[in-house]
Order: C-alpha cells, then sequence, then structure tokens
C-alpha cells in the first residue's frame, strides 16, 4: 500500500478519529474528561502505549508471519499492550504520586482500551510499511488525546456556565460528545486521494 504518510497522519488524527468518528475508546473519553489537568496526561499515555503497540504489533506481525503463527496475533498484542501499560504506570506512580492517583482506574484501564488494539489490528490488516505503522499510531494517539483535551475543555468551560438542571452532568456530557462528532464527521472528504 503506497499510501502518503501525510494522508494517513491527518486522516486519522481528523477524518477516522478513533473517538470521533469510530466510537472507540468511549470510557477513557468520557470518564477522564471532566478536567483537563487530568485528560492531557491520560492522552498523553494512552498516546505513548498506541506508539509502543503499534511498534511491537509491527515487529511481532513480521516474526508471525515467518514462523506461520499468525493465530497468535491477537493474544500477542494485548500481551505487548499490557505490558506498556505497566511500564506507564510504574513511571507516573514513581514521578508524579499526584497525577497517578488523578488518573485512577482509568489508567490500568488503558488496557482493556479498544482504541489501541485496533491501531494494531488495522494496522496489519492494512499492511503498512514501519513508518507507514508509526505515522499512524501517532495519528491516531494525536487524535485521541485531541478529543479527551477538546471534551474536557468544553466540560470545564461549561462549569462556569449556566446550564438549566435537566441536562447537567451525564446528558450534557454526551450531547457535547454528539456535538464534536459531528464536528469530526465533517472532516471526513479530507481522507481521500481523489
Amino acid at each position: 500500500m503506497d499510501e502518503p504518510l501525510s494522508l494517513i497522519f491527518i486522516s486519522t488524527l481528523l477524518a477516522n478519529n478513533f473517538v470521533l468518528a469510530m466510537f472507540l475508546g468511549l470510557c477513557p473519553f468520557l470518564g477522564v474528561s471532566g478536567r483537563l489537568n487530568t485528560a492531557f496526561p491520560m492522552g498523553l499515555a494512552t498516546m505513548f502505549v498506541m506508539l509502543v503497540a503499534s511498534l511491537c504489533a509491527y515487529g511481532l506481525n513480521l516474526l508471525l508471519d515467518y514462523f506461520h503463527l499468525e493465530f497468535l496475533r491477537l493474544i500477542s498484542y494485548i500481551v505487548v499492550i499490557a505490558s506498556s501499560v505497566q511500564l506507564v504506570e510504574m513511571v507516573l506512580k514513581k514521578f508524579s504520586p499526584a497525577l497517578f492517583r488523578a488518573l485512577g482506574i482509568f489508567l490500568p484501564l488503558i488496557t482493556t482500551n479498544c482504541a489501541i488494539l485496533a491501531v494494531a489490528l488495522f494496522q496489519t490488516a492494512r499492511d503498512y510499511s514501519f513508518a507507514q505503522s508509526l505515522v499512524f499510531a501517532l495519528g491516531a494517539g494525536g487524535g485521541f488525546m485531541l478529543a479527551l483535551v477538546l471534551m474536557a475543555s468544553l466540560r470545564e468551560r461549561l462549569q462556569l456556565a449556566n446550564v438549566p438542571t435537566l441536562v447537567q452532568g451525564t446528558a450534557l456530557s454526551l450531547i457535547l460528545a454528539g456535538l464534536l462528532s459531528l464536528t469530526f464527521m465533517g472532516f471526513a472528504g479530507m481522507g481521500s486521494l481523489e
């Protein structure tokens, strides 16, 4: 597949955003996006895990194809993702205990974030090269972080607004998520080569 790297990045970041266009990774999107000071680090942690998972998935895929063990692909990807999340957890616990506590249960739940597994599976299915896999992971992670930061910014801003009691809380969060999703669907025409 000879897709330009810039198209892969922009398409994955905006037009095919994992959260707002494909609806993957909604649990941390809605759970951690209450405050900007937790949304940004969570986006960075998820981006790092996506990058590591993507690069390892590329190497694992070559190895599994060589030995004709393609049936081990999914379990191998899950092991890599779990290991990456464990590494992020240990680093955060050591160097930023306050952030570690602020992220709470959502940090270990990165392991079960379907968006991370989707990065590995999509790049394998599309037969991306090493460079394409790297750019795809960066675009997906950047898009995930962008969605988290936008949602957190909107939610923080609306805490200062006079919002009717009927739509406060979860209802307002879902309305915001829907409006963000509609906005990102407007980028759909950017993802084609024509």
